[in-house]
């Protein structure tokens, strides 16, 4: 596998992005978990870098941050583990595979959000019962869709145009 500087520094900058981004939403935990703050780099590191470098942020960024800040709390970061480094691995994969139109873009961010849900849902469920707790389909529901709806709506918004933007300005490192 070769190894570009640009791809080494674009999946640093998301993955300081991770660290960030949930200190603006942080004082209101029920907007963080809504709007899910680290699903935004990791979903641009698949696109900007491709799926290696976004797999490797995705399972880093939650653990670091508990790490780091003690939030997530372990169970969660746990989870988010396997969850963003499957939104950033089909993200890229998703990417490379699809032709390079702008609505190839959009196609590439539901596939890969859906495929993370799924992840999301498997990992709550073996992490949750090894643990103790019981994680049901309508638990899985709530949290992947019913209560995650504005992070979906701002992911779908907020990922292509800053894609698009970068292609235009011939800065994107994948392409």
């Amino acid at each position: 596998m070769k190894v570009s500087v640009k791809k080494l520094v674009f999946a640093a900058l998301c993955l300081a992005l991770c660290i960030v981004l949930p200190f603006l939403t942080g004082q209101i935990p029920q907007i963080g978990g809504m709007l899910s703050p680290m699903h935004i780099p990791v979903l641009l590191c698949g696109f900007l870098c491709g799926w290696p470098y976004a797999l490797a942020v995705g399972l880093v960024a939650p653990l670091l941050r508990h790490l780091m800040f003690g939030m997530p709390p372990i169970l969660t970061a746990l989870v988010m583990t396997f969850e963003l480094g499957a939104y950033g691995a089909f993200a890229g994969i998703f990417y490379q595979i699809l032709p390079k139109k702008t609505s190839c873009i959009y196609v590439a961010l539901l596939l890969a959000m859906l495929a993370g849900r799924v992840v999301y849902g498997v990992a709550s469920f073996i992490i949750l019962g090894v643990s103790g707790t019981a994680f049901t389909f309508q638990a899985f529901l709530s949290g992947a869709f019913l209560t995650a709806w504005p992070g979906i709506l701002c992911h779908i918004i907020v990922i292509p145009l800053i894609v698009i933007a970068l292609k235009k300005a011939n800065l994107m490192p994948n392409d």
